[in-house]
């Protein structure tokens, strides 16, 4: 398993008020991009353990266009208190990021539509998104996903080696 270098100018910001948290158990901070094919493995691994996961937004834009307005899209949800059925929505159809499937899975949520996409549009929203990925940046994110388990970070294909061997109470397992 290969650590992620420390490229940290920051630590991991604590989990707050402001975060997405869902779970019990060991805390497990993921920084992901609802475009990327391995954010999306990643999360169906993670909802088959017992864990305590903290979803913060690392939309990479250069490679995943519509990474960052379904960050606003989850965003806008959690406004009406369904961030977590947004989040498990955009992973489960990753295909289907566009304006119109945005505005149906909110309708299927029983969201306000209308509310829902004037939020996805608003600048707090944006802002929160992107004050997301900085925090990300300091914190030594520069791929996703990247997970952090008691401080130390896993980032890209690693983090499936890293999940599978998460020992109860201690964090990733180390090979050496």
């Amino acid at each position: 398993m290969t650590l992620t270098s420390d490229l940290r100018s920051a630590p991991v910001p604590p989990v707050g008020p402001g975060d997405h948290v869902r779970g019990d158990g060991l805390l497990c901070i993921v920084y992901g991009d609802y475009e990327c094919p391995f954010c999306a493995a990643l999360e169906a691994r993670l909802h088959t353990l017992d864990l305590r996961v903290c979803f913060r937004h690392f939309p990479v834009r250069s490679s995943h266009p519509r990474a960052h307005p379904a960050a606003c899209a989850a965003e806008a949800a959690a406004e009406q208190g369904a961030f977590w059925e947004m989040h498990d929505a955009l992973f489960a159809d990753q295909g289907r990021l566009e304006d119109p499937h945005l505005w149906a899975r909110a309708e299927r949520l029983g969201l306000d539509v209308a509310r829902f996409d004037a939020d996805r549009r608003s600048e707090r929203v944006s802002l929160r998104v992107r004050a997301g990925f900085r925090a990300g940046v300091r914190a030594g994110v520069v791929t996703t996903p990247t997970i952090f388990v008691n401080d130390c970070a896993i980032s890209g294909r690693a983090t499936f080696e890293a999940v599978a061997r998460i020992e109860p109470g201690t964090g990733p397992a180390r090979t050496h």
